[in-house]
């Protein structure tokens, strides 16, 4: 079989693979079975919620072991067809089948992602707060590129953005952006993003063209489910007023309508100022408080459960996920899968899906990367 067939299937086989170690293919299928009992017994449908939770399950199950198991009979029936049509001389034939080789192989791709966002929270829409570092207007301005990187990758794949809150930098860009992104899977496609992204660029603010080294950090947390209850003391709040900045109406920009919300035994700090009131914007400023106590707690089980370092510890100065160099050449590297993109423009309008999967896909392997950063 020819080189590039042969590499396509090489994917496939990788991406079925971490699919079956992923499900725990034998607990998969007994859990399958289990399910589908479940669903014959009437009893079940006498409690709306418990029903709802086991058909959720059985369906994620069900379209993973699906997608599976017709990855490999398509790969087996093309890997086939093209040793028949090479041992007959049939080039054409052999060209159309290394194709669908291919396709099949993308296809891989895109549902070992799918199946891979299997995680309590993962269906949620979902926060992204980006936050600049120190360096002032470099920092800030970095801030606001990653912000409109996030938008674009969300309008990418048709979801709804919401800025929802926003401080404009002092001469450029932003020191801090919060959007709310709507669509299926959000949050477990964006939860990867966590942690601090490094730029390296010359500056357009400094008259001496010198290259500049800025810093921001991400942190993206599940929005809550209206269902989900976290419990929050109100004496365990310090809530603080103040006049919104940015875009806004009048009323907006003339009153303290602006809500932050601190929770002293966590020291986590929300705000919200895309609201015309101040009781609306303290409304969502506690959906945020609760969104990033429940993701604290996904953390803490996921830590427990897979001895995986919780991604709040990544977050810190030096502790950076992913290098982006603009000059003197054009390089993005991810300096936790080993992931590159010689592609930054590409990469800064919202390209993100491979390093999004590549993250995902360490999870689960818990395969460490010794990657070394770019300067």
């Amino acid at each position: 079989m020819r080189a590039e067939a042969q590499a396509h299937v090489d994917q496939i086989n990788q991406a079925v693979a971490l699919l079956r170690r992923f499900l725990d293919w034998d607990r998969a299928l007994k859990r399958l079975d289990e399910l589908n009992a479940k669903v014959e017994d009437q009893a079940l449908w006498n409690d709306p919620k418990a029903a709802q939770d086991v058909m959720r399950e059985r369906r994620r199950l069900d379209d993973a072991i699906s997608a599976t198991r017709a990855i490999e009979r398509e790969r087996d029936d093309t890997v086939e067809l093209i040793e028949m049509a090479e041992a007959e001389g049939d080039t054409a034939l052999a060209d159309e089948a290394v194709d669908s080789l291919g396709e099949l192989a993308a296809r891989a791709e895109t549902d070992k992602v799918a199946a891979l966002l299997a995680g309590e929270a993962d269906g949620n829409d979902t926060y992204i707060e980006i936050n600049a570092g120190a360096g002032g207007t470099e920092s800030q301005d970095w801030a606001e590129m990653l912000q409109r990187m996030y938008t674009r990758w969300a309008e990418r794949h048709k979801m709804k953005v919401e800025l929802v809150d926003y401080h404009a930098g002092e001469q450029a860009g932003i020191k801090s952006a919060t959007l709310m992104i709507k669509g299926e899977n959000a949050y477990g496609y964006a939860k990867t993003e966590s942690g601090v992204h490094r730029l390296v660029r010359i500056s357009p603010y400094d008259s001496n063209a010198r290259r500049h080294t800025s810093f921001s950090s991400v942190w993206v947390y599940p929005v809550v489910d209206d269902d989900i209850d976290i419990e929050v003391n109100e004496s365990e709040l310090r809530v603080d007023t103040y006049r919104a900045s940015g875009a806004g109406g009048q009323h907006v920009n003339t009153t303290d309508s602006a809500v932050r919300i601190t929770h002293i035994p966590t020291g986590i700090v929300v705000a919200c100022q895309n609201q015309r009131s101040q009781h609306k914007n303290r409304a969502e400023a506690m959906k945020q408080l609760k969104a990033r106590l429940y993701e604290a707690e996904l953390q803490k089980r996921e830590a427990e459960a897979n001895a995986v370092h919780a991604t709040k510890t990544d977050i810190g100065w030096g502790h950076q996920i992913r290098s982006y160099v603009l000059q003197p050449y054009q390089l993005v590297k991810d300096l936790r899968t080993g992931v590159t993109s010689t592609a930054p423009g590409d990469v800064l309008d919202g390209d993100l899906d491979k390093f999004m999967a590549a993250a995902l896909s360490q999870r689960v392997t818990g395969e460490k990367v010794v990657v070394e950063d770019i300067d």
